[in-house]
């Protein structure tokens, strides 16, 4: 237990770096309706990119901002291979998220590159939990704040109508297509940015560290849904939902280790934690159904 607790500060910090990630994933997945998987690889890009620049001796915040911009970049390539191209959804995000090996490969020289704590001056780190919670939790704040106005902007607006009905949206003069790019871009720059603070946060950027990147942001998004969707009805609400969703996430991933699991059987776990968050709208509403023909059919 006492080793549990000790572990908490980081799952918190954790969660709410990766909590960006699933702010961006909410985009693509609830938002715009676009099943993306470019973010296994868009969050490498943003961590080799800050790196780079950081051991170049450039400024930590204009790192992180060029992290952005690179993961946008990202997000615009899977926008055209589908919209220009027609290529569907999905295997537009893996085309992406394959070549981004090879892009992220180029950029770092090799497969990771470490960046200290000792000789740079990041902007976390994991050898200060409590300085990195502070900083997470005003970055995640500012990223929310902005992205509740932007989207009660015209442009904002449509591209939510985008994601709820294509078609109705085209009939309203609404450019679909632009906004799809758009909002790929939008959710990949904040990918991007979270890879950025990852890199950070562990002291190097790794080819693999966006590996299961998806999983960890959809049960984020899920989890934040199933436990706060009712509570949390307000935009900016639902997006904070998503960054507690992914702090639940990291706690319950504390815990299985603290169970003495192999951290081999993390994606297992994950996958599993996904499933079940899936499955339980699914069986509430089933529940619920048979409730309603039950007192049918007593009455």
């Amino acid at each position: 237990m006492l080793a549990f607790m000790k572990a908490m500060p980081g799952s918190v910090a954790q969660g709410l770096i990766w909590g960006i990630l699933a702010i961006g994933v909410y985009i693509t997945y609830k938002v715009l309706d676009y099943a993306d998987l470019t973010v296994d690889g868009s969050l490498c890009t943003g961590g080799a990119v800050a790196v780079m620049l950081m051991l170049a001796g450039v400024n930590p915040v204009i790192a992180v901002l060029c992290a952005g911009l690179a993961g946008m970049v990202a997000g615009l390539v899977t926008a055209v291979f589908h919209v220009v191209f027609g290529i569907p959804a999905i295997l537009s995000g893996i085309l992406t998220q394959l070549g981004l090996y090879s892009v992220n490969m180029r950029i770092m020289g090799k497969s990771n590159q470490a960046i200290s704590v000792d000789k740079y001056n990041l902007l976390l780190s994991l050898r200060d939990i409590p300085h990195a919670i502070i900083v997470s939790v005003i970055v995640v704040a500012i990223i929310i704040g902005v992205l509740y106005w932007f989207f009660g902007t015209e442009t904002g607006r449509a591209i939510r109508a985008t994601g709820n009905n294509e078609k109705m949206s085209a009939a309203q003069g609404i450019n679909i297509n632009s906004m799809k790019i758009l909002g790929l871009m939008l959710s990949n720059g904040l990918v991007g940015i979270a890879g950025a603070f990852y890199a950070q946060y562990q002291g190097n950027a790794d080819v693999n560290m966006g590996r299961g990147a998806i999983v960890i942001g959809l049960a984020a998004v899920i989890i934040g849904e199933v436990l706060f969707g009712k509570f949390f009805r307000n935009f900016a609400f639902r997006l904070t939902g998503v960054v507690f969703g992914t702090i639940l996430y990291f706690v319950i991933i504390a815990v299985v280790l603290q169970l003495g699991l192999s951290t081999t059987d993390l994606k297992l776990v994950s996958a599993l934690i996904v499933a079940i968050f899936l499955a339980v709208p699914y069986m509430r509403g089933q529940y619920l159904m048979k409730q309603k023909r039950g007192g049918k059919s007593n009455a």
